[in-house]
């Protein structure tokens, strides 16, 4: 095998993008489905071919028919033969009811193993490269494409096993009936054939090209949607508006090329399906005139012919969809092939002390945020962490709550590196709750309960009180068994910060990090909310990334960070009098 195909069958991890499959990966996600639930696709194969085969009597009959009443035959024969026939068909409905319900029952029970699975792997994901990826790949993964295959599994696959099962039924009872009238049915291949081939050779990447396509379209309106009242106070609708006609344009062109394939295949397959029909009466017109065949023959291969039309026209149209499916699968199996960003051991803090050095951290290699930082911090301090916009702060707070691994140098907690934590353990050792929250569909205790799965009633309400959340939630239309989020009673986000933080609570790490974690609540209540926190907080160590320096006044210690370094630290009154970047910081926020 070349080079180049070895890479096809790869999956595609560019920087910044989820991967994709390869087609060998695909073919062995698909194969190890079948195999899972053999028992399952042999039950609905075998309804639709008793199905099929009972279909078959008819024209066999038929042609019986013909031939009696050329014959003469007495009109009881033609009589028991049309009974005969009925009870054909009314097997063939039968077993064709339980091979439909059969299928639909082996669709969903692989859908919903799949779905299972590829979110099991969403959820796993390293938080840095779902940032990396961002929300219109994910979202189109986990509704484009899932619907995609949903719709192969449930009726793409038994509708492709049943079509070619009913080929070759339906071909071998021809064969049996008159194997030199037979090869009429052969004269459609020379068209179908070259041009089905012809179509799978570009359609496999123009259906990729396409699913991605959806995900830059999913990408431009989400973040339009979510951004909304940014857009407008900076009076950036023409810029939206632009950038989504951009993303709709390269979707057009992706689904007008597939068009094209489809524009192509569908009538040269429509033409080949009716070209056996018409084979077969005109050779087996010619070999009735020479007594090689009798009429009824004629008639019953000729029908043979017309039945071949449906299961080969729902062979080409599946073989379409089924493009589209196996695009959409590449995209979902390949989430398993993102290279995990840590790798756990068994190494146990000896005590609770986090401790940076030399830290470094890099988004794109070779292109340093961080530079090489030093900080102890000490257990139950509050430190600040203040300074210019991009100056490192986020990207050093996501460090210390092992969010990302450093690209250089190390961050420990009692000695293990944080990355070297079990997740489950990792968040019992430090957390972190940024200005970005999200309040899931459920009830708020339900949202709370999210840091501490078995929290009690009492538990979520005392989390709640502690942040100052509890008034309003009380005042909810069923209290704290109010459903929130998407369609249900929307929160401000001022309260989504507070259920967030509510959470932190529960989940009672011994280190947090607050990024910005009240910038969404007016200076005053946030002024509020800290002291609340005051009691929970105390003993912890608090990393406090802010911009109201009311925290760092607050702090035991302050850090300054610049161009990715840690250039002050100290006390607020000690960096007062340093008079450096810090104090020039106060002063200008003083005077605003």
């Amino acid at each position: 095998m070349s080079e180049t195909s070895v890479e096809a069958n790869k999956s595609t991890f560019v920087s910044g993008k989820l991967p994709v499959a390869g087609p060998r990966e695909v073919r062995t996600e698909a194969t190890r489905l079948i195999k899972q639930h053999r028992g399952g696709l042999t039950r609905v194969v075998a309804l639709y071919v008793g199905s099929a085969a009972a279909g078959l009597v008819g024209p066999f009959i038929l042609g019986r028919v013909v031939d009696a009443v050329i014959a003469g035959t007495t009109s009881g024969f033609i009589a028991a033969m049309s009974l005969l026939m009925l009870g054909f068909l009314v097997i063939q409905a039968v077993l064709r009811r339980f091979a439909v319900r059969a299928g639909m029952v082996f669709g969903e029970t692989v859908f919903a193993e799949l779905r299972e699975d590829f979110m099991e792997q969403l959820t796993s994901l390293p938080l840095s490269t779902v940032e990396k990826a961002g929300t219109g790949d994910l979202v189109s993964r986990t509704t484009n494409d899932v619907d995609s295959v949903s719709h192969t599994v449930r009726f793409g696959v038994p509708q492709v096993v049943v079509s070619i099962v009913t080929i070759i039924i339906t071909l071998a009872a021809a064969v049996l009936t008159s194997p030199l009238l037979s090869i009429a049915l052969l004269v459609g291949l020379p068209l179908l054939y070259p041009v089905t081939r012809w179509y799978l050779k570009r359609s496999s990447a123009g259906y990729m090209a396409e699913r991605e396509s959806y995900a830059g379209v999913n990408g431009s309106i989400t973040e339009t949607i979510e951004g909304a009242r940014t857009v407008d106070a900076l009076n950036l609708g023409g810029l939206r508006r632009k950038r989504i006609d951009d993303s709709l344009t390269v979707s057009f062109k992706a689904e007008r090329y597939t068009l094209w394939l489809r524009s192509v295949l569908f009538p040269a397959a429509d033409t080949a399906f009716w070209l056996p029909v018409a084979g077969v009466l005109l050779w087996g017109g010619w070999l009735a005139s020479i007594d090689a065949v009798t009429p009824g023959i004629v008639a019953t291969v000729a029908l043979f012919a017309v039945r071949l039309i449906d299961p080969v026209d729902l062979l080409i149209m599946w073989t379409d969809e089924i493009q589209v499916g196996a695009a959409s699968l590449a995209r979902i199996v390949g989430i398993k092939d993102v290279p995990p960003d840590r790798q756990a051991t068994d190494a146990k803090p000896v005590n609770e002390d986090i401790l940076i050095s030399g830290a470094r951290y890099a988004y794109r290699p070779g292109h340093d945020v961080l530079h090489g930082v030093d900080l102890t911090l000490r257990h139950g301090e509050r430190l600040a962490m203040v300074g210019p916009s991009g100056a490192g702060k986020s990207t050093l707070g996501r460090l210390i709550a092992g969010i990302h691994p450093p690209t250089g140098g190390s961050v420990t907690v009692g000695g293990v590196p944080l990355v070297d934590l079990p997740l489950e353990d990792l968040r019992r050792e430090v957390a972190l709750v940024t200005q970005e929250h999200h309040v899931f569909v459920g009830s708020l205790a339900d949202n709370v309960r999210l840091g501490k799965a078995d929290a009690s009633d009492g538990e979520i309400e005392k989390a709640l009180d502690d942040v100052g959340a509890l008034a309003w939630a009380s005042a909810l239309p069923e209290g704290v068994d109010t459903d929130v989020g998407s369609g249900a009673h929307e929160l401000t986000p001022a309260q989504a910060q507070e259920v967030a933080l509510a959470r932190l609570i529960l989940a009672d790490p011994h280190t947090l990090v607050l990024d910005e974690a009240t910038s969404l609540i007016d200076p005053q209540a946030a002024r509020d909310l800290e002291r609340s926190l005051n009691a929970v907080l105390e003993g912890r160590t608090v990393v406090a990334i802010a911009h109201r320096l009311h925290t760092a006044h607050d702090a035991d210690r302050v850090a300054v960070v610049e161009d990715g370094n840690i250039t002050e630290l100290g006390s607020h009154d000690e960096l007062l009098a340093l008079g450096g970047s810090y104090a020039a910081l106060w002063d200008s926020w003083r005077t605003e």
